[in-house]
């Protein structure tokens, strides 16, 4: 009896640790490959940060403008040069590794204005449109060997908040009175009750096979218009929430703030922070089971000139996205290790300002880090800059929020902007290990 006893016992307490089992969901956005020197992502790079990673998710499939069905991004580089299958056979190094392809993530770009993507939702309209899609997408997973598919849909962003005074802000809650919010997708109804159709009918195919299906809620999307999540959580394995880049100097030149707030800040809309896109999920249905959180492994950078009010957030007086990165090369956007070496006092790459002369705010109240240089009277005006990151520290808060509330997991986005070379003074990805070693 007592053997019994034992073994009952220690399967109870396996079954408890299976249970409790983070998942880890690292992102993977193959455009890396194209960048040039210390940025320059290639295949061998990924596996240091595997022994970390449960889920890799290849960044990013697209939807074909005419057909509507799911094809490569970039066929040259996905399938001539065979990096699907590369990506794929990482699996026989790493045997539990799941890997997934991303559909859409604000890579596969169609269309301006209102129009701009339209196809995404253009998809969701037919039950023969919708049926394309999931045969291209269950072709596409199964020729290539991977388990399972990512939708990071893109739907209409919201509008940027804008900037008003005392008699402005009046006269804009006056006019919402009259004439309410202003409306992106006269058919979000319909589209939130096709995209659930889409998700079960696309699972119903998959399950065979035991292929996985996941959600990644893009920033600035409103969940509480497209998504559906007591019906969407039946059909899906797990949903990513990129609950950051709530403010980026491309929606917002005059307006900084810090990327992934915790919780709600004082003069800002109450869904920006990673508290209330949790919240609305879990209040919805969505079991936390099944939510994993997700951190930025990189920074948002404004033009700060001398006359900017640096001593409060969010920043005010600012003039656009900062210069492109020395390595990274996209205005507005830093890499963690193109941050550090700005800003501390590392060994690092060439460009902008010294690290002595930014000043870095950590994130002692558990909403994020900035850094910020004004300019002297001697610099050009170029030279401010006002930066809002994750460091390792702020990636860990995140973390154990996630812990906290008994969610699934974390999702870096993406890996490639990690510190991946171990520049920074930290091991190679600070902070996806940082965050992985809070998560456990």
């Amino acid at each position: 009896m007592g053997t019994k006893l034992f073994t009952t016992l220690l399967i109870v307490a396996l079954s408890q640790f299976v249970v409790c089992e983070k998942v880890v969901f690292c992102n993977y956005e193959a455009k890396a490959h194209l960048r040039d020197g210390l940025a320059k992502f290639e295949i061998t790079d990924i596996e240091p940060a595997l022994q970390y990673c449960t889920h890799l998710v290849y960044g990013y499939a697209a939807i074909n403008d005419d057909t509507l069905k799911v094809t490569p991004l970039n066929e040259q580089f996905d399938v001539i040069k065979d990096n699907y299958r590369k990506v794929t056979d990482l699996k026989k190094k790493y045997p539990k590794l799941k890997v997934l392809l991303s559909v859409g993530g604000n890579d596969d770009v169609s269309g301006e204005g209102e129009e701009k993507n339209k196809k995404y939702r253009e998809v969701l309209e037919t039950s023969a449109r919708r049926l394309a899609f999931i045969n291209s997408a269950h072709t596409l997973i199964k020729g290539f060997g991977f388990d399972g598919m990512d939708l990071a849909w893109e739907f209409p962003e919201t509008k940027p908040k804008k900037i008003k005074s005392g008699i402005g802000a009046f006269w804009s809650s006056v006019k919402k009175t009259i004439a309410g919010e202003s409306v992106i997708d006269e058919n979000a109804e319909q589209h939130r009750e096709q995209f659930s159709s889409l998700i079960k009918e696309l699972k119903s195919t998959f399950r065979p096979d035991n292929l996985l299906v996941t959600l990644t809620v893009l920033p600035n999307v409103n969940s509480t218009v497209y998504y559906d999540p007591r019906a969407l959580s039946q059909n899906l394995d797990f949903i990513i929430l990129h609950a950051f880049d709530f403010y980026t100097p491309q929606r917002n030149k005059k307006l900084a703030d810090v990327p992934a707030p915790l919780y709600e800040l004082i003069d800002r809309r109450n869904d920006e922070n990673v508290d209330a896109w949790v919240k609305y999920w879990l209040s919805n249905g969505a079991p936390a089971s099944k939510l994993v959180l997700g951190i930025p492994a990189y920074g948002r950078t404004w033009h700060l000139d001398p006359e900017s009010n640096v001593e409060e957030l969010p920043i005010t007086g600012l003039d656009g996205p900062g210069e492109p990165g020395p390595q990274t090369k996209e205005a507005g956007l830093l890499s963690y290790p193109e941050i550090c070496t700005k800003v501390e006092n590392v060994k690092g790459g060439k460009g902008g300002s010294t690290p002595s002369q930014f000043k870095k705010v950590s994130d002692s109240r558990r909403q994020g880090v900035y850094a910020y240089h004004k300019p002297t009277e001697n610099e050009e005006e170029k030279e401010g800059l006002w930066i809002g990151y994750e460091d390792p520290e702020s990636a860990a808060n995140k973390a154990l929020y996630a812990k906290s509330k008994g969610l699934a997991g974390i999702a870096v986005d993406d890996i490639t902007l990690d510190d991946f070379r171990g520049v920074c003074g930290h091991s190679r990805y600070g902070i996806l290990k940082s965050a992985v070693n809070a998560l456990i």
